[in-house]
């Protein structure tokens, strides 16, 4: 036998031997879930190392120095903290346009997407391509934070381990929200707030199907953070101490201040995220370095915005810096972060928050404690009360921003005063802008989060799937009495006209038809089809998706819309009407559901149990009964016969191996077969009795 032929063999058997067993795996669903929940967390762990160890590598390359400080930034000279931010945007610019663009930005929305539109599917390459930016951006002094890229890269390597498993996609969005559980709690060393983070901020939703996964990778992801940084908080925490029930007023009117500042940051940062991408004469590649640019020269007179900002942070919990300063840090952050992630850098915006945070408190506790200082703590637990304020208004996560704050301080005497201020602080956000700075992100491409599932399932269907390609031509010279009989005859709303080559120019409506009727004049042989034809007429091309193509239809006010081709607008290619997207809706929903209810049904199947799958239909595994071996499914006629479906057959080989089998009509049913069944309870009990 040739050797290649030998080698193909081998292979083929050591894939189908991997195969088998990992299926055997998946088949114990909790112990499956806990042990791949374990693997995401160590990964999302040693990869929240990776990336704090390449920022500081890129740090040291930048500044030329092995320790970074604040006194470290203050002494370099002018142009060298001009042009850091600059070359680190030249070299993030390129992997975000060429490579990946998922890593623009903060990145948790892209997570959120993933799950809302494709099941959870992220491109393996969103790992390395976010780390590599992500550092580079960070390292170089781009005003962002490490925590958000941490949660995308966990959020990205659970998707790659559920898609090589082929989970399915209830337990890859789980898997998803695992490993951006991990991030966050490898970044502050916050077990439970990671845990929250996935289920509050990623899924929205804390009815998730499956929670112990996510807090088994948070977990994890938090041992091995402290087995190679030590059991120590995030930042330097004051002692604190509530010296009055009156300081509870302050708290809530910096609850109130940090509102303002939250919505200010999430409005500037989409405001200067539109000016960089309707700047459509610049290369988008180039654009990282023009905000890098304007952060360089903002870094050359206030240093501490560059990077994740925690030297800053520090400072202001310590209460080492004047109101004044604080009030200046606060506008050149919000200015500095917004450059640099609305130019195409890559970051996140977590530790941006907290730097935000941590200066408004400094600020309004410095004063507070100036003009009462008999009834107020110093200005470092403002600073930290601050903090979850900020981070709870820009996120509309409170329970996720106490938490964080709690679990950095272990002081339980902060809750009080924290969550005050963190409630007050999200209230006034919500009512100002009901969108947090990652579910606006995804509103302005089109995604509702929670506004039902109608508006991301039309997401997730293209008009290429569902348009139909015969239609209604007309020429565009014809007569009206030409047309009158092809109208009559017809069930369509509108009529594409046509040019001498046959390409699209526009499309006739009935309204327009109806109305020439009413002239006499028009059916003397005045009035041709280009008379009737729609000024500006609507269009869609097969990569719309449905759910752009139900806004067309509100504008255009009839019931059909042309397809044409995206390249060339004059080529026709078809039609769609509001009928065929319903049904494609309709359709899909009905997909999702019975699929996932067949997924659940199998997997939870033991044999001689009946699962239900959907209503009043239900699956059964069992062994072939006597009467049917040796018939093939044509002669044994299971559906007019017993009212029942073959879904799968089970044989067990020469070799021990499982197999699965879809059968045709002319298979033969073995002895050693066992029959996956579905229908209704009654007609699978009479198979049952056989």
């Amino acid at each position: 036998m040739d050797e290649t032929v030998i080698k193909d063999l081998r292979a083929r058997t050591l894939s189908e031997t991997l195969s088998y067993y990992i299926d055997r795996f998946k088949m114990a669903e909790h112990s499956f879930m806990v042990i791949v929940a374990v693997i995401i967390g160590l990964v999302t762990g040693y990869g929240a190392l990776g990336l704090r160890y390449l920022i500081h590598l890129i740090q040291v390359v930048s500044t030329t120095h092995l320790k970074y400080s604040l006194e470290m930034l203050a002494a370099l000279p002018w142009y060298q903290k001009l042009l850091m931010p600059a070359i680190g945007g030249l070299l993030v610019g390129p992997i975000v346009t060429f490579f990946s663009k998922e890593v623009k930005g903060h990145g948790v929305p892209e997570v959120m997407e993933s799950i809302i539109l494709r099941n959870g599917m992220i491109r393996p390459r969103v790992v390395l391509a976010k780390i590599v930016a992500s550092s580079i951006c960070i390292g170089s002094g781009g005003s962002s934070g490490r925590e958000g890229p941490i949660v995308q890269i966990g959020s990205a390597v659970g998707s790659t381990l559920g898609q090589w498993l082929q989970v399915s996609p209830e337990k890859m969005r789980t898997l998803v929200a695992a490993g951006g559980a991990g991030g966050i709690a490898a970044a502050f060393n916050a077990p439970v707030a990671g845990a929250l983070f996935a289920i509050e901020i990623i899924f929205g939703d804390f009815g998730v199907m499956q929670f112990s996964p996510i807090v088994i990778a948070s977990v994890t992801s938090t041992v091995v953070s402290r087995h190679y940084l030590g059991d120590f908080p995030a930042f330097i925490v004051p002692h604190y101490s509530l010296v009055s029930p009156w300081e509870l007023f302050f708290y809530a009117g910096m609850g109130i201040l940090a509102g303002i500042a939250g919505l200010s940051f999430i409005r500037l940062l989409y405001k200067l995220e539109d000016v960089f991408d309707n700047w459509s004469s610049f290369p988008d590649y180039l654009k990282p370095l023009v905000g890098g640019l304007l952060v360089g020269g903002m870094g050359i007179v206030f240093p501490a915005i560059y990077g994740v900002g925690y030297e800053g942070i520090n400072a202001a919990l310590i209460g080492n810096l004047s109101w004044e300063f604080l009030l200046i840090l606060l506008v050149m952050k919000i200015l500095a972060t917004s450059l640099t992630l609305g130019s195409g850098g890559s970051g996140g915006i977590f530790a941006p928050s907290l730097f935000m945070g941590a200066m408004i408190g400094g600020a309004v506790g410095t004063l507070v404690h100036q003009f009462f200082p008999t009834i107020t703590a110093t200005s470092g637990a403002y600073s930290l009360v601050g903090m979850g304020a900020l981070v709870g208004a820009v996120t509309h996560a409170p329970i996720t921003a106490i938490i964080i704050i709690f679990e950095m301080t272990n002081d339980y005497t902060i809750i009080l005063p924290l969550m005050i201020a963190t409630i007050i602080a999200v209230v006034f956000t919500t009512k100002m802008q009901e969108e947090s700075i990652y579910t606006l992100k995804l509103v302005r491409r089109g995604i509702k989060l929670f506004q039902g599932k109608e508006i991301n399932v039309l997401k997730s269907i293209t008009v290429q799937d569902v348009y139909k390609t015969e239609l209604d031509k007309i020429k565009y010279n014809q007569k009206i009495q030409e047309i009158i009989p092809l109208v009559v005859n017809s069930d369509h709303e509108i009529y594409c006209v046509i040019d001498e080559k046959d390409q699209f120019i526009s499309y006739i409506t009935m309204a327009s038809i109806r109305n020439v009727l009413e002239d006499p004049a028009a059916v003397q042989n005045i009035v041709v089809a280009y008379d009737l034809i729609v000024p500006k007429p609507r269009f869609v091309t097969p990569e719309t998706n449905l759910d752009d193509v139900m806004k067309t239809f509100g504008h255009v006010r009839i019931g059909e819309v042309p397809v044409v081709d995206a390249q060339n607008h004059k080529k026709l290619l078809g039609y769609l009407s509001r009928r065929d997207v319903i049904d494609a809706y309709n359709k899909e929903l009905a997909r999702r559901e019975l699929t996932l209810g067949l997924k659940r049904a199998y997997s939870s199947l033991a044999l001689s149990d009946i699962t239900e799958v959907v209503d009043d239909y239900f699956m059964v595994e069992l062994a072939a009964p006597r009467k049917f071996v040796g018939k093939s499914l044509i002669q044994i006629d299971m559906r007019n016969n017993y009212r029942v479906q073959i879904i799968l057959i089970k044989r067990t080989g020469t070799d021990g191996k499982e197999m699965r089998i879809v059968p045709d009509a002319n298979y033969t049913i073995n002895e050693k077969d066992f029959l996956i069944l579905m229908g209704r309870q009654k007609d699978l009990e009479r198979v049952r009795k056989l």
